[in-house]
């Protein structure tokens, strides 16, 4: 049993390199819906659904997520294909697309990285093994 019970998420924190442009990327390109600037400006606050997302400013840029370490959005499969073009639009670093079947997240996966090197992921739950397969390249074809 439990020492300790959690009751919920309060917020993530995402270390960003510089605020201003880590701003434009959460919300203006990924959607999340901007809060606010919080402690003197040097964090700032998303949120999508009811889970809120801090970035926050570091003072010595760093090399972004560890082998592994990653933050995933849910979207729907329009939403993740539309990424795919974008992305390749925009210049965004794609690290793969995974098709997963099996396991505790199943699902179409789209890794990719924020300005500062941070991993990140939009997952696609409806995409289900027996489905088709599309390889990258296709998805973000124009």
């Amino acid at each position: 049993m439990a020492e300790l019970s959690v009751e919920g998420l309060t917020h993530w924190s995402i270390p960003v390199n510089d605020l201003a442009e880590a701003e434009e990327f959460y919300g203006g390109l990924l959607g999340l819906e901007p809060k606010g600037r919080l402690g003197n400006d040097s964090m700032s606050c998303f949120s999508t659904g009811d889970t809120s997302i801090l970035l926050c400013a570091q003072k010595t840029p760093a090399g972004g997520s560890p082998p592994g370490v990653h933050h995933s959005f849910t979207v729907t499969p329009e939403t993740l294909e539309r990424a795919c073009k974008l992305f390749r639009e925009k210049g965004v670093q794609v690290d793969s697309l995974v098709y997963r079947a099996k396991g505790h997240f199943t699902g179409r996966e789209l890794y990719f990285f924020d300005p500062s090197g941070n991993r990140l992921e939009l997952r696609d739950p409806t995409w289900s093994g027996g489905m088709p397969e599309p390889p990258l390249e296709e998805l973000s074809a124009a």
